[in-house]
């Protein structure tokens, strides 16, 4: 559409000792040359997110709906109809704002399974895993599709944004190291400071600068800004977590 020059994507393959159901941490395109309308950088970089977004309710919604009662998952753990749970807290997934919601919307339906089961239900895992992806896509940040469309937005004041983000995201993995505060404690936040070495040290901080000023039309404006609201909805602060069923 704006007749960018770019690579064909770049599979990255995930290491076998990484917790990955998906085998992949997805693909990498490089733009071969500088962008120099704020235009093509805002719609390069949401469109990715737009897409993703849209696929993934798609796959949220088809899974509440096709949810089946307690009874399936009582056939993967009959210890349970006799009261016995794991002695080992279990994996969980986190929440965030629009999963709770959803939860909520569909819990008059019938049973909705707890977060350390999720894995067992294919379109809500899926599902799970395309928010979890598009949020950290979204963070403002740096080339980061979040960063292109901040930038496209406010020009250089994104990098004061973007630096707001890695501290939060930096307290996020030191919460991990404060097991005398019991209501911020969790061992599994260290993966926010992994995080946030790759955002300062590899993606960086500071979005490169575009040559053009022009502001965007409404339109771009309130897409954009829609788009990095509904990032907070779609965050989870606690992706991973051990939790006794």
């Amino acid at each position: 559409y704006h007749s960018v020059n770019t690579t064909l994507p770049f599979y990255i393959p995930a290491p076998p000792f990484l917790v990955n159901p998906f085998g992949t941490l997805g693909a990498v395109i490089r733009i071969r040359e500088p962008l120099r309308e704020r235009k093509a950088l805002f719609d390069i970089g949401i469109a990715g997110p737009l897409a993703g977004l849209v696929a993934t309710f798609l796959v949220l919604i088809a899974g509440f709906i096709t949810l089946p009662d307690k009874a399936f998952l009582y056939t993967i753990h009959p210890e349970y109809l006799k009261g016995i749970y794991p002695p080992e807290p279990g994996l969980a997934f986190g929440d965030s704002l629009f999963f709770i919601f959803l939860k909520v919307s569909f819990s008059g339906s019938g049973f909705i399974p707890p977060m350390n089961e999720i894995y067992h239900y294919p379109f809500l895992c899926a599902g799970w895993f395309g928010l979890f992806i598009t949020a950290m896509n979204l963070l403002p940040v740096g080339q980061l599709d979040g960063g292109h469309i901040l930038y496209a937005l406010l020009g250089t004041k994104q990098g004061i944004i973007s630096r707001i983000f890695l501290v939060i995201i930096i307290l996020l993995g030191v919460s991990s190291f404060l097991p005398f505060v019991p209501w911020v404690y969790e061992p599994s936040m260290t993966g926010w400071l992994l995080w946030a070495a790759i955002l300062y040290f590899i993606i960086k901080i500071d979005h490169p600068p575009i040559p053009d000023e022009t502001p965007l039309d409404t339109k771009r404006k309130i897409l954009g800004w829609a788009t990095l609201i509904f990032f907070i909805f779609i965050f989870i602060p606690l992706p991973f977590s051990g939790i006794a069923f």
